[in-house]
């Protein structure tokens, strides 16, 4: 059954006025819950929205399985019978046990510039996790590190990824505002794409080849990818273990995320590196930008929103650096220069001008330094707040 939590918001000379804080439990409130930033940023040229049918998955306990060890709530702010707000929360329970946290974070906030809705979707997620025993409160952040994260402080002029969030400035300030402070940053930049391999990284890959007997290994057909697609994930756990708020894939996990995702995968931009026990060691995955494709369908995919995403494979401009994840036991040896050669080659194939780092840990100095030969310009920044409750 709905709770419907009614909130006297601000009186006026015409009478007193409402704000309804409601759960969202029905498959059309969830569809207004996932509609509602896509309706109210539609004018914005920077805006890029989630694809809605995965946004609709993710909080569904059938489809999405991180729902089996994380616990959810979506609530919809509406006043005067209009939607102002919306917010999400997650307690990721492994989480918690693992680093002996009673955290509980927000995520999928989107409001109008109104600080009393904000207040009101903040202390709704705040309330649901305190009832849980939760005593501090973080985000923007999902159920996993696959999911989105991370709010917009700077660079909000910018076009955001298709895996990244786009919010106004007047987020940040509320947030500040109801006491929230940084607890980690973000930061994402642009490489103009060489004309040419770098002979540092060529030099690198010949050496790392010859030293260690490491092969780097493409697929033709997607379904091979599936031979190693598992231990590839392994080696993802085992690189990022240490990153903030990162909490290993489960191979269930592992087949949502993979079954999201095959579909749009670009082969020329997959590469798996094995040692010379034939054991993958390294996995990288770039992605045309599917930014623009998928605004053009503010993020449906039918009628036409698939044939832009797969149009948009063919014909691009500019690259989306993924994810290069290196197994920590072989990290420093060569292997980022293997897939970089590749890659850098595919991309001068396709006529690819610049590419897009994605966000990238602040104080995460080994990544923030591997593209220091490649000329990055960080335009963009993105923040999770954390505050007690």
């Amino acid at each position: 059954m709905t709770r419907d939590i009614i909130i006297i918001d601000y009186e006026h000379a015409k009478g007193i006025k409402y704000m309804i804080i409601k759960e969202v439990i029905t498959k059309k409130e969830a569809k207004l819950f996932t509609d509602f930033p896509n309706k109210l940023f539609k004018h914005i040229g920077a805006y890029v929205p989630a694809l809605s049918f995965d946004e609709l998955n993710v909080f569904d306990k059938n489809k999405n399985p991180a729902n089996m060890y994380c616990e959810s709530v979506r609530f919809l702010a509406i006043k005067d019978d209009k939607i102002v707000g919306r917010i999400a929360g997650i307690i990721n329970h492994k989480y918690n046990e693992s680093f002996d946290t009673k955290i509980v974070r927000f995520t999928r906030i989107d409001m109008i510039d109104d600080i009393e809705v904000t207040t009101k979707l903040i202390d709704s997620v705040i309330g649901w996790g305190k009832s849980k025993g939760m005593t501090e409160i973080i985000g923007p952040i999902g159920f996993t590190d696959m999911d989105r994260m991370g709010m917009l402080v700077e660079g909000f002029e910018y076009l955001n990824m298709f895996i990244t969030i786009w919010n106004p400035p007047y987020y940040k300030e509320h947030l500040e505002t109801l006491g929230f402070v940084k607890d980690v940053d973000w930061i994402e930049s642009v490489i103009p794409w060489p004309s040419v391999v770098p002979e540092k990284v060529t030099r690198g890959a010949h050496i790392t080849r010859r030293r260690f007997g490491y092969e780097l290994v493409k697929y033709k057909r997607k379904k091979d990818i599936l031979q190693h697609i598992y231990e590839a994930f392994d080696v993802y756990n085992r690189a990022f273990h240490d990153l903030y708020g990162f909490f290993p894939v489960t191979k269930e996990v592992m087949d949502y995320y993979i079954k999201q995702m095959i579909s749009l995968v670009k082969l020329d931009f997959v590469w798996f590196v094995f040692d010379k026990h034939k054991k993958v060691i390294g996995f990288g995955l770039m992605m045309p930008s599917l930014a623009l494709a998928n605004k053009k369908s503010n993020g449906r995919l039918l009628p036409f929103g698939l044939f832009r995403l797969l149009r948009a494979l063919k014909r691009f401009k500019t690259i989306d650096f993924y994810f290069i994840a290196v197994d920590p036991n072989h990290q420093g040896t060569g292997v980022l220069s293997m897939i970089m050669e590749d890659g850098i080659k595919q991309g001068i194939k396709y006529g690819v001008l610049q590419a897009l780092t994605g966000p990238e840990l602040e104080l995460n100095v080994k990544i923030q330094t591997q593209w220091k030969d490649f000329n990055p310009s960080n335009y963009k920044r993105r923040r999770c707040y954390k505050k007690n409750i």
